[in-house]
């Protein structure tokens, strides 16, 4: 019975966080960043919240073109001991 009744809280409070968000916007009373001086145009709210590629690259090579077993070293020595 408790199961039951533990399952059905955790269900109810997953359930909650799924609420409608409000359309983003400043707070009362504030505004958004200034524009800069080289910027066409005000970013909105979803302008500045996109990321920037430079920010999160996208990967579009491999860096690993063959593979091949690495050369036995002569200085890879086991710990004196």
């Amino acid at each position: 019975m408790k199961r039951i009744a533990i399952a059905a809280v955790a269900a109810l409070a997953l359930l909650a966080g799924c609420g409608k968000r409000p359309v983003l916007r400043p707070a009362d009373g504030k505004v958004l960043p200034p524009k800069a001086q080289t910027a066409a145009a005000q970013p909105g709210v979803g302008d500045l919240l996109t990321v920037p590629t430079q920010a999160k690259p996208s990967r579009d090579d491999e860096l690993v073109t063959k593979s091949t077993p690495l050369q036995p070293d002569r200085f890879d020595l086991p710990p004196p001991g």
